[in-house]
C-alpha cells in the first residue's frame, strides 16, 4: 500500500517552531548585546526575542505532548528523546566546566597582583562561611534529590491514587499518590534553596564587579541558581501534567527528563560547595566570624 508506514520512527509534520525558536534566540542575543552597550531600542529587541523563545518552548513542547498521547513515541523514538536529553546535559556540564576553569585559574595562578593581590582569596576581603547557609542549601538539595527519586519510583509503580484526606487532600493528593507528594516536596525544597541563596547574595560581603573573586563566585553560583529556578519550573510543569494524568508507568519521558535535570543540578552544587565555598575560601577571614 503506497505511503504505508513500515518503520518505528515518527515523521514530523511541517512545523514553524524551529524557525521561530532560532529567530527569537538571535533577537534575544542581539538585544542582550545591544543592552550591554547601551544601544538604542535594545530592550524591545531583547524582550521580543525572549517572548518568542518562551512561546516556542510552550507551543513546541505542547506538540511533543500531543504526539506522545497519539502514540507516536514508539520505543525507538523514546530512546532518541533520551539521547537528546543526555546530550543536552552533557552540554550543560561543559558550560559549568568553563566557570570552574575560570575560578581555578584565578585561584591557582594569582599572578596579576593589581587585581587579586597576589593571593587567593584576594587580600582584604571576607568570604562567606561555607558551613552556614551554603551547607544548609547542600542538605536541602540532597534531600530534594531523594524526593524526586521517590516520586519517580512511585510513578513506575503506579502509586497515583487513594483517598484524599487532610492537608494532602486539600492539594488534591490521595493517600497513595506518592508521585504528586514527591513532586510537591521537591518543588518546595527548590523554592527554599533559591530563597536562601537570594538572601545570601543580598548579604554577601563582596561585590560582583571590581574583583575577580566576586565575578567568578557570582557567575558560577549564580548560573547554578538560575538552573535551579529552571529546574523548579520544569518540575511545576510536571506536577501540572501529573494532575492531568499525562504520565503513566510506561510513558513518562517528560518527568524522567526533569528528574535527570534535577539530579544534574544536585551534583553540580556539590562540586560548587566543595570547590568554591570550602576550598575557594580557605584561609580567608570569614564574614561575621
Amino acid at each position: 500500500m503506497a505511503g504505508a508506514k513500515n518503520h518505528d520512527y515518527h515523521i514530523l509534520p511541517p512545523s514553524i517552531w524551529p524557525f521561530m525558536g532560532s529567530f527569537s534566540a538571535l533577537a534575544m542575543a542581539a538585544g542582550g548585546i545591544m543592552w550591554m552597550h547601551d544601544a538604542a531600542h535594545s530592550l524591545p529587541v531583547f524582550f521580543l526575542g525572549l517572548l518568542g523563545v518562551l512561546a516556542t518552548m510552550y507551543f513546541w513542547w505542547a506538540d511533543v505532548i500531543r504526539e506522545a498521547k497519539a502514540g507516536d513515541h514508539t520505543p525507538i523514538v523514546s530512546l532518541h528523546l533520551r539521547y537528546g536529553m543526555i546530550l543536552f546535559i552533557a552540554s550543560e556540564v561543559m558550560f559549568f566546566v568553563g566557570w570552574f576553569w575560570a575560578f581555578f585559574d584565578f585561584a591557582l595562578f594569582p599572578s596579576n597582583v593589581e587585581v587579586v593581590g597576589g593571593q587567593w582569596p584576594p587580600a582584604g576581603i571576607e568570604v562567606i562561611n561555607a558551613f552556614e547557609f551554603p551547607l544548609l542549601n547542600t542538605f536541602i538539595l540532597l534531600t530534594s534529590g531523594t524526593t524526586i527519586t521517590w516520586a519517580h519510583h512511585a510513578l513506575i509503580h503506579n502509586q497515583r491514587g487513594g483517598e484524599k484526606r487532610g492537608l494532602w487532600g486539600l492539594l488534591g493528593v490521595g493517600d497513595n499518590d506518592n508521585l504528586k507528594k514527591g513532586l510537591w516536596a521537591t518543588i518546595v525544597l527548590g523554592l527554599l534553596f533559591s530563597t536562601i541563596q537570594a538572601y545570601e547574595y543580598a548579604h554577601a560581603p563582596f561585590a560582583f564587579k571590581g574583583l575577580n573573586y566576586g565575578a567568578a563566585f557570582f557567575m558560577a553560583t549564580g548560573f547554578h541558581g538560575f538552573h535551579v529556578i529552571i529546574g523548579t519550573i520544569f518540575l511545576i510543569v510536571c506536577l501540572i501534567r501529573a494532575y492531568r494524568g499525562d504520565f503513566t508507568p510506561r510513558q513518562h519521558f517528560g518527568f524522567e527528563a526533569a528528574a535527570w535535570y534535577w539530579h544534574f543540578v544536585d551534583v553540580v552544587w556539590l562540586f560548587l560547595f566543595v570547590s568554591i565555598y570550602v576550598w575557594g575560601g580557605w584561609g580567608a577571614p570569614i564574614h561575621g566570624g
